[in-house]
């Protein structure tokens, strides 16, 4: 696994992009970056466990290197008869994470397409995943993102969506910014990486609150929606139709 040590130049002062340099990286980016990101992957293989249903899709929708993926094939491996016949589908539109998800997961039962989630069709679904995916989306298509989720799932299928979070309160919104980068210090990133991948992310990456997620959840038709983890301004979701 190569280190990440992008930001120590300034090559992504213009935006942050998911082409072939950060796709080299991504697997130490984002484990350094985000807390609680082998939870959130425990938490799909089991939810993949308990919710496939037989003969249904799976899809993790902005797979970039598939570990969401592979949690989801772990998680119908374990599931008996009631995982039989799951199509295990990753989207991305990197070509770039794309090709290395493919090569990494070439001996395995799963199908990765290269595409925009937004045009993914969503069919005979039972587990979809949305891992730290949505608040790349523009705000005023996230809506129509779920909407096309929930319809396209099965009854008693779940979406899974982890998202890194803001705060109503600007006083909490600057805490919990503040223990995320006390987190990736001691991940080894330096204050100029800190800095650099903040301004690359900037409007590129659009956090939202808690609530809006589950009043948007609840728009879009799901019953119910409960958030069963949060580590400072990162959380996940399960969200049931």
């Amino acid at each position: 696994m190569d280190r990440d040590a992008i930001y120590t130049s300034d090559i992504h002062a213009n935006g942050f992009t998911f082409d072939d340099r950060v796709a080299s990286v991504f697997t130490d980016m984002i484990s350094r970056s985000v807390p609680g990101y082998e939870q959130a992957l425990q938490m799909v293989e089991l939810l993949s466990h308990q919710y496939a249903q037989e003969g249904s899709n799976l899809y993790d929708l902005g797979c970039s290197l598939g570990a969401a993926t592979m949690a989801l094939a772990r998680g119908v491996k374990s599931h008996g008869y009631r995982g039989h016949n799951c199509n295990i589908i990753g989207v991305d539109n990197s070509p770039a994470m794309v090709e290395r998800c493919r090569e990494a997961l070439k001996d395995e039962p799963v199908t990765v397409l290269c595409q925009d989630i937004l045009d993914t069709e969503i069919d005979n679904g039972s587990v979809v995943v949305l891992n730290f995916v949505l608040q790349f989306v523009p705000k005023e298509k996230r809506l129509t993102l779920l909407e096309k989720i929930y319809h396209g799932l099965r009854p008693g299928g779940v979406l899974i969506l982890s998202e890194k979070i803001a705060f109503d309160d600007a006083d909490e919104n600057r805490r919990q910014t503040e223990l995320h980068e006390a987190f990736k210090r001691a991940q080894g990133y330096s204050d100029l990486e800190i800095s650099r991948k903040r301004t690359a992310l900037e409007n590129v990456l659009i956090p939202e609150t808690l609530s809006a997620h589950h009043e948007r959840l609840k728009q879009a038709g799901f019953f119910s929606s409960n958030t069963w983890f949060q580590c400072f301004n990162f959380a996940s979701i399960i969200a049931i139709k």
